[in-house]
């Protein structure tokens, strides 16, 4: 039973890290696009739409 709750605790962490990996990542090219007046083509339901980074806020 110890063995499971290091294992899902260790999961926890991982998850945790990737959550933050993206986020930091999202932000970077947030940044990067708003620089260059650039557009993000993203998903919503299915749909495909493009945003001006300019027009999302942090």
């Amino acid at each position: 039973m110890q063995t499971v709750k290091k294992t899902n605790q260790n999961n926890s962490e991982i998850r945790e890290s990737i959550k933050k990996g993206l986020d930091l990542t999202f932000k970077k090219l947030l940044k990067s696009k708003r620089q260059t007046d650039g557009v993000l083509v993203l998903s919503e339901n299915g749909a495909i739409k493009k945003v001006k980074a300019s027009d999302i806020s942090e």
